[in-house]
């Protein structure tokens, strides 16, 4: 993508930012974010992204770009059990404001995530567009699947009643040489000698590199659609949890002590079916053990 004028919301999020810093290279970038933190918003800016300080679900948003086009809604509040009102009013609402405010852009993308399917007893069973949804709290993010629904609802709505052509890219476990994301915090975990935690043995994921995210990009806004596309945005790979701290075990040359907490309630794997997404991108790039064991690198200054 070139010569385009983006907005990206939740621009300092793990997954957002790689994204965002790779498309101001050829784009005009906008990155929306509260940005509590002015360190955090220097870092945004240095990476050549125009900032705004907002909250979708409070503030008004008339001095967002309403010329944008293209938007990627990556933003998300994830809350307690006493927060669900405010997560439907932001994940929910500021979904519906934000692409209302946008609705002249030639497309969008609104990030939901795996966590809005519905238990499967099965660990392996890589869930489908079309399969159940719902009935889900997870400990730890309980509003995340009421949340994900709220705001699938919202843009599913928009998508027609705006003539915005939306894609929903439900996303899996995203992995990279940056940021705090589950397989690279587990890594860090076996090389300082801490526990592993899973919630099911095995505990199967199906995880994507964000080069695989900022490369497939364009091919998923190409699929926006009204009304709009729901696609499973995960890897071609099946790995699990124990079978990363093992790998990461093996590269520091400890032992990889993985705890299994059984959390009934839950799904039991973290799978997708990627068929939809294969067909509009491809397959991914990126492999998950060399590209895991390239980040221990990166990080510790060896070669394993």
């Amino acid at each position: 993508m070139s010569d385009e004028k983006i907005l990206i919301t939740g621009v300092s999020g793990d997954v957002a930012f790689p994204v965002a810093k790779a498309l101001a290279a050829d784009n005009e970038v906008w990155g929306l974010a509260r940005f509590s933190d002015s360190a955090v918003r220097a870092r945004v800016e240095q990476a050549g992204i125009h900032t705004i300080t907002a909250d979708l679900g409070a503030n008004d948003l008339d001095f967002v770009p309403d010329d944008v086009t293209y938007v990627l809604h990556l933003a998300y509040f994830r809350g307690g059990t006493n927060d669900f009102d405010e997560a439907i009013r932001v994940n929910g609402e500021g979904t519906g404001r934000l692409l209302e405010r946008c609705r002249r852009a030639k497309a969008a993308l609104v990030m939901s995530s795996n966590v809005i399917y519905a238990p499967h007893d099965d660990p392996w069973h890589a869930s489908a567009e079309h399969e159940p949804i719902g009935g889900m709290i997870p400990f730890w993010s309980p509003t995340s699947p009421t949340a994900k629904i709220a705001q699938e609802s919202i843009a599913r709505y928009c998508a027609r009643s705006l003539e915005l052509p939306v894609v929903i890219a439900r996303l899996n476990t995203v992995y990279g040489p940056d940021g705090t994301y589950l397989p690279t915090s587990n890594m860090a975990a076996v090389v300082d000698g801490r526990p592993v935690s899973a919630r099911w043995d095995p505990h199967p994921h199906a995880p994507i590199h964000v080069d695989d995210i900022v490369g497939q990009l364009e091919a998923m806004l190409d699929a926006a659609s009204v009304p709009a596309l729901i696609v499973n945005w995960a890897g071609d790979e099946q790995v699990t949890i124990q079978q990363w701290a093992e790998y990461a075990a093996t590269y520091c040359s400890r032992a990889a002590h993985v705890e299994v907490m059984a959390t009934p309630g839950t799904t039991r794997g973290n799978l997708a079916d990627v068929t939809r997404r294969r067909s509009i991108t491809g397959p991914c790039s990126v492999v998950f053990e060399p590209a895991f064991r390239k980040i221990y690198e990166q990080r510790h200054g060896v070669s394993v």
